[in-house]
């Protein structure tokens, strides 16, 4: 297959570079979602702590903010194929630790932080490496459709894979551990089998320069300052799906089976969008696009919260997931056309640091709001807050606004 001519999905789904980088994200993904469902319903279990509960959360985010620079440099500095596939085995060992320790009944909840731990420096690496892996591999002028059939991919990870751990969880505690093992293992496997277009190595000197150079690259870079910042704060003010057991149980009553369905219909709807853009990508006023679709979560996050009735709700949040579903691959295609590619993982990592920090804050932001105005308003100043962040945007990066094509 020609490296300079842009592909279709189907053929790019016969390149197999980009067909193994799709299987083996696909099995971290399905691994990582499986680990939180049992590592979660577990430290409960054996603590039967909600403190404790939320702290598996804390721990897997500090690795990515201590050594975020670190990730990157590698990333950079290494063949990023051989970073995940490090990375990979290392989630499969702690896997194997937690699968035996589970198993023979010695597992303690200090043994299942530390194990976290361990999976969230692993993940702290390779995300990094995995996201500048992409342009390497996809077809030239095929990354945004590449980027969309990896994002849907992702998207039915999210929607099955708690499924498909709760379901192991049943037969047997130790069993969830048993098969991401295997995922990580066949993901690693996969991995080596990816064969990439040189990739330009960071120099090794100035080391600690090189560490924070993704940093001055990004603020000498309207057009990915503003996309990265415009990430941040849309998925800060937008977290409503921290507020969905108290829309599911006191809005519309519809107890554990409508939260079911209300935390499953924005990936239902971003996983709908992904094989739209598969097919037809954007062609044309790019940077208009993903403030538009911004503007679209943000007036979707306000029907949701001024929803009363359940049809509705649904509707909202799968409009919601779709919109977010544009604004992830042009943002994400734009960061990585607009990288040198040996700047790309240390761009990536600090992407990657303000994707977890807001996703996490935002669950935060949402919680106190709700303490402080109540549920409804909270909501809806969300949405509002992220419609006017994007109109805000617009005018503080007109550079971004102006971006016609990504490839």
């Amino acid at each position: 297959m020609s490296s300079t001519m842009p592909v279709g999905a189907r053929d790019l789904l016969r390149h197999g570079p980009f067909l193994f980088f799709l299987l083996s994200r696909s099995l971290s993904r399905f691994a990582s979602q499986i680990a939180a469902v049992a590592i979660g319903w577990q430290i409960y279990d054996i603590t039967g702590s909600a403190f404790q509960l939320g702290m598996v959360g804390l721990v897997q985010f500090l690795p990515t903010a201590l050594l975020v620079f670190v990730a990157g440099h590698a990333a950079d500095r290494f063949e990023r194929k051989r970073v995940v596939q490090l990375c990979q085995l290392a989630e499969a060992a702690t896997a194997l630790f937690l699968a035996v320790s589970t198993f023979g009944g010695w597992l303690t909840d200090v043994q299942i932080f530390i194990a976290t731990f361990v999976i969230g420096i692993a993940g702290a690496f390779e995300s990094p490496a995995t996201a500048a892996l992409l342009p390497l591999i996809a077809p030239k002028g095929s990354v945004q459709r590449a980027t969309a059939i990896s994002s849907g991919a992702a998207q039915v990870a999210t929607i099955t894979g708690p499924a498909l751990g709760g379901l192991a969880y049943v037969f047997a505690p130790s069993l969830p551990y048993f098969v991401i093992v295997a995922f990580w293992l066949v993901g690693a496997v996969l991995t080596g089998f990816i064969h990439i277009t040189k990739q330009e190595l960071s120099k090794p000197d100035a080391i600690a320069d090189d560490v924070f150079a993704g940093v001055r690259f990004i603020r000498s870079n309207p057009a990915i300052l503003g996309t990265i910042s415009l990430d941040m704060f849309a998925v800060l003010l937008g977290g409503v799906t921290a507020l969905l057991p108290i829309y599911a149980r006191d809005i519309l009553e519809t107890g554990p089976l409508g939260l079911g369905i209300l935390r499953a219909a924005p990936a239902v709807g971003a996983l709908l969008m992904t094989i739209v853009l598969a097919r037809y990508v954007i062609n044309r006023h790019i940077g208009l696009r993903m403030f538009q679709a911004v503007i679209v979560f943000g007036a979707a996050t306000v029907v949701f919260a001024l929803s009363q009735w359940m049809w509705l709700s649904v509707l909202a949040l799968a409009v919601l997931g779709a919109a977010d579903t544009i604004s992830v691959v042009i943002r994400f295609s734009l960061v990585q056309l607009s990288t040198p590619d040996e700047m790309r993982g240390r761009v990536g990592a600090v992407n990657f640091l303000f994707i977890n920090a807001s996703n996490q804050l935002g669950q935060f932001e949402s919680g106190v709001t709700a303490a402080l105005f109540g549920v409804v308003p909270a909501a809806v100043l969300g949405g509002v807050g992220t419609i006017a962040i994007a109109l805000l945007w617009m005018k503080l990066f007109p550079a971004l606004r102006k971006v016609e094509r990504l490839e």
